[in-house]
């Protein structure tokens, strides 16, 4: 699988599923996992973003360690996908004022959770390597970027 049809893939089950795994490390190496909604921009490849609260743990994390794992995976479990890279924390308006235009319908959960939020950042994570699974299939393949 070459990275155009892995990122043809990741964007079929991104708009499926609306949601994804992201693990950091904190300051003492202790990984953390949360839910997270992964967005895709069309002409950026290779590219994952998000929308987080600027005060909340994962930054901290992120700032001192960006390296980070997502797992996003079709409802059925028949996709799954594991993707490695390096975060950066953004603060950048007219890439939030994207996103937000991108994919605002999609963040309903994200704006209930975060009612009190006065600012956020985005989290952009670039991508090193991938891993697709079809563990129906007992195929899995390997992608470097």
């Amino acid at each position: 699988m070459d990275q155009q049809k892995f990122i043809s893939k990741l964007a079929e089950i991104i708009d499926a599923s609306n949601a994804g795994i992201l693990s950091t490390r904190d300051e003492n190496g202790i990984t953390h996992i949360r839910w997270m909604t992964p967005i895709l921009i069309r002409g950026r490849k290779g590219v994952i973003y998000a929308v987080t609260p600027q005060n909340s743990r994962k930054v901290q994390h992120i700032l001192h360690n960006p390296d980070v794992t997502w797992m996003i995976q079709t409802r059925s479990l028949s996709q799954v996908i594991n993707i490695y890279g390096k975060t950066n924390v953004i603060e950048n308006p007219s890439l939030k004022t994207e996103l937000l235009e991108t994919v605002g319908d999609r963040l309903t959960m994200f704006w209930k959770i975060n009612e009190e939020i006065d600012e956020f950042v985005v989290l952009e994570t670039v991508i090193e390597k991938a891993s697709y699974y079809e563990p129906l299939k007992g195929s899995s393949y390997t992608i470097q970027f």
